[in-house]
């Protein structure tokens, strides 16, 4: 009989011992437990090893980590009468471990009715253009929708995006011949503005070009009429003083004999351009020569100068 109890007493201790150490359990890094003490909430544990007391106590893990929903397609039908396939992908993280177990029953399906409904009053309240190009509009208005819905069962919505918004075949046809017709139109667009610039450059080339050459061409007659004046300057310059000193001659010397050299040079003038057939001759030239003579070396004189003068220029 003692033998029997010391064996009963042992497999007592046993059962306990198996008992006690199932009462152990880990809590995960990214975990929270909930502890319920005879089906009411009791505490939360943070991770690590926990003892919970076995058959009265049951500990409920909740993970805390990031999570995504898959929004099935749906059929959208947009502001303008087009119906469009539209999905998308929300993420979210729990906030509140104790409301998100206690608050809904199932969450994902919670969010992902939420996400369909919503999805089809924001899309359904734009133009299809609208909707194809305003994509960060939709996921902004989307989210803060789901986010103020979800916070009561303590979820907090981090983004939504959207993964397509297709229109039926048909649609997608006439614009993308919309698209082509546009490109054509802005290529046609391009290729006159072009050729219009290019005419126009062609234009201001020609006028740049004619515009030089008349200044170049200006440039050498103003050129050629500068030279023609300072020669005319010259000769009259020197014709000038030639008759300054004939006239000096005339007053200081005998101008008797002055005038008549005068005259032979006029008259030499008219035999030099050969034209004259008969020649006559005074008597006394003696006078009359020494007078030419004069007036001729005054006359080389002139042309001397003159002819430096116009070696300078």
């Amino acid at each position: 009989m003692e033998f029997a109890a010391v064996i009963l007493l042992g497999v007592v201790a046993i059962a306990v011992l198996l008992i006690a150490a199932g009462g152990f359990r880990v809590v995960r890094p990214y975990e929270q437990g909930l502890v319920e003490f005879l089906g009411k909430y009791k505490r939360t544990i943070s991770p690590g090893l926990r003892f919970v007391v076995p058959f009265v106590q049951k500990l409920l893990k909740v993970d805390m980590r990031e999570q995504v929903v898959d929004v099935p397609p749906q059929e959208v039908i947009t502001k303008d009468n087009v119906a469009v396939t539209v999905d998308a992908v929300i993420y979210y993280e729990p906030t509140d471990p104790v409301k998100l177990k206690y608050a809904v029953g199932n969450f994902i399906l919670a969010v992902t009715k939420l996400a369909q409904t919503n999805l089809r009053n924001v899309v359904g309240d734009l133009q299809l253009d609208e909707a194809l190009v305003s994509r960060e509009v939709i996921n902004s208005k989307l989210r803060q929708i789901l986010d103020d819905a979800t916070d009561k069962w303590g979820t907090r919505v981090v983004r939504v995006e959207i993964q397509r918004i297709e229109p039926p075949p048909d649609v997608t046809d006439a614009m993308h011949r919309q698209m082509k017709a546009e490109r054509g139109r802005r290529a046609a667009v391009t290729e006159a503005e072009g050729e219009k610039r290019s005419a126009i450059l062609q234009a201001e080339g020609v006028k740049q070009s004619a515009i030089l050459r008349a200044e170049g061409e200006a440039e050498a007659i103003m050129r050629v009429a500068d030279a023609d004046k300072y020669q005319k300057l010259t000769v009259a310059e020197g014709e000038g003083q030639a008759i300054e000193r004939v006239f000096l001659a005339i007053h200081n010397g005998n101008p008797t004999d002055d005038l008549i050299a005068i005259r032979y040079l006029d008259a030499l003038q008219g035999i030099a351009n050969g034209q004259a057939t008969k020649i006559f001759l005074p008597l006394d030239t003696s006078g009359v020569l020494g007078a030419v003579a004069a007036i001729g070396e005054m006359f080389k004189e002139t042309d001397g100068s003159s002819a430096g003068n116009r070696g300078t220029g």
